[in-house]
């Protein structure tokens, strides 16, 4: 069997798992993978993807065309298997790249097509990465769990569960061609006994359908959503890339794996959790100075919080007060409020022990800008401004280089990259009918090569993935970056309460600044990436308060990376309850958040945890109150933990400690 190898590694790689709170991937888990890795990527006939070519269709195709196939192993938990298919008429060639994870049970794959003939090939159409078909049994129904995109609002990852009945479908895209606008591609698709997860990574308009038959069947299918070309001799193009994981028992037992292996495999080396603060904000069109931050500085320092980066964010290149910082094209310091550069801005904050964060938005072009003026033709849009045009070979150079030195040459740690375009329209715009799809393959191939080279030549850099908030959180973009702006909904403490409990049962790792000075407001926003983002003009600033929330961060960022656990129901109400636990079995700890909003009644709730250790005993003590208890771990479980909190609204923070270890860290900078 093609995988027999690689199934026999996995298994061998499950043994070795830790065992935590009974979360470690199971023997079955893995064999349902292989299971299914052996079912649809052995015969040609039953390939978990399909396109259309010329008039045909590739279930029809590729048993015809030469086939051959290479295995190797990537590294101690991943082994790589390489589909080439290849038609003799045409020259057209299908690689399919699987990779099998032997510590999860989880595989994903992508396409990529060449022309390696010497004429143009006939149409590529209707590419779906994922084509294929689940099945259930007949005592229970398939359920689709999954969460809104960002849109920024404060219903912004709201939590969606939907049962596909029998003759009903499915149809799911985001807005604008940025990939979490409006809607998310990762998908819980429960069925009796367990189900899988699958997801869709295309930095770009993605489209998904789940088409329940009036069986036990229900038809997944997903890919870019307009796929209509031809490739020109020596051109390639590629799929979104699909991640499938398969799990046995509840939805919230599969998302604490996901979580897990996002964090074993996808996130950048190098994403701790880390405090910031942005002063951009707090100046008229983000546009600050080297004065206004270094007098910012200072202050910041003069009341004990110290922060790991400072956030330098729009508007620190030549800009018209008129338009202020969306006027980007000309990338430089101005030279008015920069006049030595932000190279004097990252030493300053350096010498005082912190890295330096810088803004930019490379793909979206303003008319009246260097660009726009010198290279049009490299603009979707020309000299009116546009869509920076990655996929121009010259510019991707120009582009890599200008970027590069900047990066260098201005001291900066963090890249930030933000997105505030709908690049569809102008993707689709002109495209003649053999090439629609065509210019969006090849921006979003050339958006990671730009990426992927700023990371070669800065190894360790990490880049910030914000796209008006959080709109381009596609898989393949949050293993190059990490979203430190989960949403620009960050004005009121109830939205992100209801963005922290959806947005975590799929990632592990985001941020989002607070602007509030209020305990309340501040622990309603605490995320692994954590920024303060007080205005020091003003008099009435309550500096202890904001020691406090840092400290409160310290206490708790660590332990958000673990495993999830929502404790009550998702609502935006301001007469309810809303709480959800944090979990670290590897340490021992982990942390309970519980908000009583506005407008409730009830002092108190008693809410069961989850994954601890039945028989051990957990220290408890809130940091906004009092209150300390000691537990079994089967009386949170089962009895459940009694919160009370008096005040409308107020909250609780609960570290707990397992058999007697400190319940509380040092306050203060420990890092």
């Amino acid at each position: 069997m093609v995988f027999y190898k690689c199934a026999m590694l996995a298994a061998l790689a499950c043994l070795c798992l830790p065992v935590m709170a009974g979360l470690a991937p199971t023997r079955n888990e893995f064999s349902l993978r292989d299971r299914w890795i052996a079912e649809h990527f052995g015969p040609a006939k039953a390939l978990p993807f399909s396109f259309a070519y010329g008039d045909k269709s590739s279930r029809d195709l590729l048993g015809k065309w030469h086939f051959s196939r290479t295995v190797r192993k990537l590294d101690s938990t991943r082994a790589q298997t390489t589909l080439t298919y290849a038609d003799p008429a045409t020259g057209l060639q299908l690689k399919c790249v699987i990779v099998n994870y032997l510590d999860f049970p989880t595989v994903e794959w992508t396409l990529h097509f060449t022309n390696t003939g010497k004429s143009d090939t006939s149409i590529l159409s209707d590419i779906l990465a994922l084509d294929t078909r689940l099945t259930r049994s007949a005592s229970g129904e398939f359920v689709l769990h999954r969460i809104k995109g960002d849109s920024c609002t404060p219903d912004s990852y709201q939590p969606l569960d939907e049962t596909l009945r029998p003759n009903t479908s499915k149809h799911i895209a985001p807005a604008g061609g940025r990939p979490t606008s409006g809607a998310f591609p990762y998908f819980n698709i429960e069925r009796p006994g367990g189900g899988v997860i699958a997801v869709v990574s295309w930095a770009g308009q993605w489209s998904a359908s789940f088409e329940r038959d009036n069986n036990n069947g229900l038809h997944i299918t997903a890919g870019q959503e307009l796929t209509h070309f031809k490739l020109h001799p020596g051109e390639s193009a590629r799929s979104p890339m699909i991640v499938m994981q398969f799990y046995e028992g509840s939805t919230v037992r599969a998302y604490n794996t996901w979580r897990r292996w996002m964090r074993a495999h996808n996130m950048p080396k190098g994403a701790k959790p880390f405090c910031s603060t942005c002063i951009g904000a707090f100046f008229p069109g983000l546009m600050c100075s080297e004065a206004d931050a270094e007098q910012f500085c200072r202050k910041y320092l003069s009341q004990g919080l110290k922060v790991d980066y400072w956030w330098t964010d729009a508007g620190w290149y030549p800009c018209d007060p008129a338009i202020g910082w969306p006027q980007t094209g000309t990338w430089e310091p101005d030279p008015k409020r920069y006049p030595k550069g932000v190279r004097a801005l990252s030493d300053y904050v350096h010498k005082r022990g912190m890295k330096h964060v810088l803004w930019f938005e490379p793909e979206r072009v303003h008319p009246d800008t260097w660009l726009a003026e010198e290279h049009p033709k490299w603009i979707h849009g020309g000299k009116n401004g546009g869509l920076l045009r990655l996929d121009d070979p010259d510019c991707l150079r120009w582009a890599i280089e200008h970027f590069d030195a900047l990066i260098t040459e201005q001291g900066i740690d963090l890249y930030r990259q933000d997105f505030n375009i709908d690049p569809l329209s102008y993707w689709r715009a002109g495209e003649p009918a053999d090439s629609q799809g065509i210019t969006e393959n090849h921006h979003i191939t050339a958006y990671f090569a730009y990426w992927d080279e700023l990371r070669r030549r800065h190894p360790g850099m990490l880049i910030d993935s914000c796209a008006s908030g959080g709109r381009r959180n596609d898989l393949e973009t949050l293993r190059r970056a990490v979203p430190l702006l989960r949403s620009d909904y960050q004005c009121e403490p109830v939205g992100n309460q209801a963005h922290t409990y959806g947005l975590s049962f799929w990632l592990p790792y985001y941020g989002t600044g607070v602007y509030h000075d209020s305990l309340y407001n501040h622990h309603s926003s605490l995320a692994p990436a954590y920024g303060i983002c007080a205005d020091i003009r003003k008099p009435d600033i309550d500096y202890a308060m904001l020691r406090r929330t840092k400290d409160d961060w310290r206490a708790v960022a660590d332990l958000m990376l673990g495993d999830y656990y929502p404790l009550t129901a998702w609502s935006l109400d301001k007469d309810k309850w809303i709480g959800f636990q944090f979990d670290r079995p590897d340490l021992g700890r982990g942390a309970v958040q519980l908000f009583r909003r506005e407008q409730s009644k009830d002092e108190s709730v008693v809410v069961k945890l989850c994954g601890l250790d039945s028989k051990a005993v957990y220290s408890l003590s809130d940091r906004c109150s009092d209150f300390k208890a000691t537990f079994t771990g089967r009386e949170l479980m089962q009895g459940g933990l009694p919160v009370r909190i008096p005040n409308a609204p107020g909250d609780a923070l609960i570290i707990y400690t397992r058999d007697g270890k400190s319940a509380i860290p040092p306050t203060g900078d420990s890092r």
